[in-house]
């Protein structure tokens, strides 16, 4: 195992007592204990990253005492207000709840000079809260966008809160993991939404996405024993170099490359970063066989979520190769397009028509794509979800086991 260099994901304008973290309160039962010195942010960033919290740099770390998931005079008030979601309700009435529905909400702008510590939970208070939270995320009483747009401002709430109390040990670390989770499948599930105000709700929650996995990487270091790594961390740091395929993405504001070099051995040569490496690669490079075959063959749910919105391009990018490339009198069998591409032949036709190609049948009764057609082009709004064959059970947007 080898430690992490002291480099990675360093956010900027860190507050003073953020950057003085002990190793040593890895399992300290008082969870705001003032620390020794660190080279990583304590409370994983959510201050620096300007998340609502006020520069505290001054003033002790909160220790919370709030037993309830949301506080009495928080429910009280919107009660009054008629400020509760649909799973806060009390029978149905948008102006009543109860200790054990309602949960505290997201404040943009606080100061830990104004927050009193009965308005803070504490961190057994905040696990549960969290997975309660998690709870609704396969609920199919509501559509998803209404269940997500109540975790997205509940667990920013729980980071938050986190972040005032300064806390940094191993059930901190594990409460982020499930967070970026959320944020990672919500990617998948957002895209199948068919409300109109899901690319603005996907774009919050992409921001959201690099926010978490930042802090959970300074979590990581912050707590980290001079020589492990953490059981899941290749995983997650797969899911930074996966957010990167996009044209000059940086989602959390520093280039790849530099992140490569501060990238510690023992992570690099971990299976899940090599094939996130690999899909870069292929990505940049247009080879469209091994990206969509790689995946097929490595992918794990998560890492497939993000990898989703760039498989359809890819598979543009085959077709109009094929297209451009292939001989006019012979046209290419959909039948050997379709394993190509890992889509059914159904979804192919549906693909190639909103690409612009006709398709064209044979004496046999095959179906077949005409080369040299000059009216290739991408759909203006995108392309449907088309599954994945090999992935489907990826399709259905719950939390599968990694594959192995």
């Amino acid at each position: 195992m080898e430690r992490r260099g002291p480099g990675r994901l360093q956010p900027r304008n860190v507050s003073s007592r953020e950057s003085t973290v002990s190793r040593t309160n890895r399992f300290a039962s008082k969870p705001n204990s003032t620390p020794k010195s660190s080279s990583r942010v304590a409370s994983g960033g959510e201050k620096a990253q300007n998340d609502g919290v006020d520069d505290p740099s001054d003033l002790p770390a909160i220790v919370g005492t709030c037993p309830l998931m949301c506080p009495e005079r928080e429910r009280t008030q919107r009660e009054r207000l008629r400020d509760l979601a649909v799973f806060e309700r009390l029978n149905g009435n948008p102006a009543q709840s109860s200790p054990d529905l309602a949960v505290k909400k997201f404040f943009r702008t606080i100061s830990t000079k104004q927050v009193e510590a009965s308005d803070v939970r504490p961190l057994p208070v905040l696990e549960d809260t969290l997975n309660y939270l998690l709870n609704f995320f396969d609920s199919r009483e509501y559509p998803f966008e209404v269940v997500h747009d109540f975790l997205f401002d509940r667990t920013r709430s729980i980071r938050q809160d986190l972040s005032m109390q300064n806390i940094v040990n191993n059930k901190v670390i594990r409460m982020y993991e499930k967070m970026v989770k959320f944020h990672v499948i919500s990617l998948h599930k957002l895209r199948r939404c068919s409300s109109q105000n899901t690319s603005s709700m996907n774009y919050l929650n992409k921001e959201q996405l690099a926010k978490t996995l930042t802090s959970l990487f300074n979590l990581y270091d912050a707590n980290r024993d001079s020589n492990s790594t953490y059981e899941n961390e290749a995983e997650f740091c797969s899911f930074y170099v996966l957010l990167h395929l996009g044209s000059n993405s940086q989602p959390m504001g520093e280039s790849l490359s530099w992140w490569f070099r501060n990238v510690p051995s023992t992570l690099m040569k971990s299976k899940e970063i090599c094939f996130s490496r690999k899909i870069l690669r292929f990505f940049r490079i247009g080879n469209y066989n091994c990206f969509l075959s790689t995946i097929a063959a490595e992918a794990s749910y998560l890492q497939y979520c993000i990898l989703e919105p760039y498989v359809n391009e890819v598979r543009a990018l085959a077709v109009s190769c094929i297209n451009n490339g292939g001989y006019k009198l012979h046209p290419y069998p959909l039948a050997n397009l379709s394993k190509l591409l890992m889509m059914t032949e159904s979804d192919l036709e549906s693909f190639c028509k909103a690409c612009g190609l006709e398709i064209c049948t044979n004496e046999e009764g095959y179906n077949l794509l005409p080369t040299k057609q000059t009216t290739f082009c991408h759909p203006k709004d995108g392309f449907q979800s088309y599954i994945f064959v090999g992935l489907e059970q990826f399709e259905s947007g719950t939390l599968k086991p990694k594959r192995k």
